[in-house]
């Protein structure tokens, strides 16, 4: 692989246009990046072959860890990024081999990636870089769309949930990244990235509710109470709930961290009385908010910083989260290194206050599609008798780049008769603000994770089906902020649903090309973010 680095897929990237030096805005090495691009090429061969050979249960298993491992914030690793790319060959030569016993025999040695491999997997990629800037540009976004779905399907399928089609499609959504298509023929795939990303996403939800129940309104403390604890970040459920088992009666108590925040409101977890609170703010303030902290942290998921010197001792990481020297837990899932940890660092010798970043004490979380439309008649009545003028969502990925406070100012800003629902991680640059109620109900409504975006569309489609209009009548505005790949397989699913006259920031995506751009403006009115004043007066008029 060429050792120049060139990645453009989140959004702080250098200059708004690609970072290409020794090492990405994100942390990652050009070593790694590389090698995102030969997993990436090594997934499209997989893909090819699945053509051939009938995929397996293993194989799309495999296929979401590799997509899953690309997200920005995931793996800063070169080991385990080899590791990951000889079981994706592996995984090919198996499918494509006829020996008997080859499958088990090839996916034990994962030897080193052949010559040959590596030298496919880059003319793979080139057909994604090296093409026109607007068929790169439509193959980037099916391409990143997936990756943000992967991780979705992984946490679904942890939790004993799968959907067919959605398998089908990465393998279909790889393929079309190797092939010689047209703009009319990848403009399809794109919007059918996000009509599959819904079903994900629509998988992921029952997984979570059946598993853990309909989450309810709860408010959650930032006070981390004296004594030893673990804090848990990321988004799997699953880890955090094996975690709590295992803490149990052992005089360790557990905080939620960044995206794993709305665990709080689902019951089956509520009953660990050892799950106390919300430890910190957005993940892009760890290295600040973790520096020399008494206690444990576990990564279940994307999110992970760069690890500072002063809390890389007390780091755990798991699934394919992955940074060079942490100790890692592997699938057996046994957190014993992890609680001890704790258990030898002791925690706070007294409770230690913490606040949000507008100062607030407490946080609300647990307003999912089943607590609103369990109340959808008083909604209803609240926007007849003209006590609420309009929704907006507010939401999206957090990070780090000036201009962010934006989103804090449109929230304070908005009128008294207004409501705002929120989700993903962009919360908590107002999610500790008392904005008072209405109807009983607070002004800001925590719907969960970036993937409870699901619940904001059942919630938009029963408010619509009420009223008897179409979606994009209803007095709604989506004000969105984006970092990552799963924020874009969610405004994927947006447009695939046909949903306009949205808000779209900090800055716009630089693998967005003018001409694409023209097309998602002119069929979808998407509005660049300028300022909160200007942004309110154009949508309240």
């Amino acid at each position: 692989m060429d050792q120049k680095m060139f990645c453009f897929q989140c959004e702080q990237t250098a200059g708004g246009k690609g970072c290409t030096g020794g090492a990405g805005v994100c942390g990652k090495s050009s070593a790694v990046a590389n090698l995102q691009d030969e997993l990436t090429g090594a997934l499209i061969g997989l893909a090819r072959a699945c053509q051939t050979a009938a995929p397996t249960a293993y194989t799309h298993r495999v296929v979401l860890e590799g997509l899953f491992t690309t997200i920005t914030n995931v793996n800063f690793n070169e080991e385990t990024m080899h590791t990951m790319i000889d079981k994706i060959n592996a995984e090919k030569a198996a499918l494509l081999s006829n020996e008997e016993g080859a499958l088990d025999k090839l996916r034990k040695l994962f030897g080193s990636s052949s010559d040959a491999d590596r030298a496919a997997a880059n003319f793979e990629m080139k057909k994604v870089w090296d093409a026109d800037e607007d068929i790169r540009s439509l193959k980037s976004l099916i391409l990143f769309g997936m990756r943000g779905m992967a991780a979705y399907a992984y946490h679904a399928l942890m939790l004993g949930q799968h959907d067919d089609s959605v398998d089908a499609f990465f393998l279909k959504g790889l393929r079309s990244l190797g092939e010689d298509l047209k703009m009319e023929e990848l403009l399809p795939i794109v919007l059918e990235t996000g009509t599959v990303n819904l079903t994900c996403m629509e998988m992921l939800d029952r997984a979570n509710t059946t598993t853990y129940g309909t989450p309810v309104p709860t408010e959650v403390p930032l006070t981390i109470e004296k004594g030893p604890f673990i804090v848990v970040t990321g988004h799997d459920l699953k880890d955090l709930e094996l975690l709590l088992k295992q803490t149990e009666g052992k005089g360790v108590n557990i905080y939620t961290h960044g995206e794993m925040l709305p665990a709080h409101g689902y019951p089956e977890l509520k009953k660990y009385k050892h799950l106390k609170g919300n430890f910190g703010t957005a993940w892009q303030n760890q290295q600040k908010e973790f520096a020399d902290v008494p206690a444990a942290f576990l990564f279940t998921t994307n999110c992970l910083m760069p690890v500072r010197p002063s809390y890389a001792d007390r780091v755990f990481t798991t699934e394919v989260v992955s940074y060079p020297e942490l100790v890692h837990i592997d699938d057996n899932k046994d957190f014993t290194p992890v609680i001890e940890k704790a258990i030898e660092l002791g925690g706070y010798k007294e409770d230690h206050e913490m606040t949000g970043i507008n100062g607030g004490k407490t946080v609300m979380t647990g307003f999912g599609h089943g607590t609103v439309l369990g109340v959808a008649d008083k909604v209803i009545d609240a926007v007849k008798a003209g006590a609420i003028k309009h929704f907006f969502l507010v939401g999206g990925c957090d990070g780090a780049r000036p201009g962010r406070n934006y989103y804090t100012d449109f929230v304070k800003q908005t009128p008294a008769d207004t409501v705002i629902l929120t989700l993903a991680c962009g919360k908590y640059r107002f999610n500790d603000l008392d904005l008072g109620t209405i109807g009983g109900l607070p002004r800001i409504m925590d719907m969960g994770q970036c993937n409870d975006a699901y619940s904001a569309i059942k919630v938009a489609i029963a408010l619509s089906e009420a009223f008897g209009c179409g979606v994009n009548e209803l007095p709604l505005t989506l004000v969105l902020s984006w970092y990552e790949q799963k924020a874009v397989c969610i405004l994927l699913t947006l447009l695939a649903l046909g949903l306009k006259n949205f808000y779209l920031g900090p800055t716009l995506p630089a693998f967005v090309s003018p001409n694409v751009l023209s097309y998602l403006v002119e069929n979808f009115n998407i509005h660049p973010t300028s300022t909160p004043e200007a942004d309110l007066k154009a949508i309240l008029g």
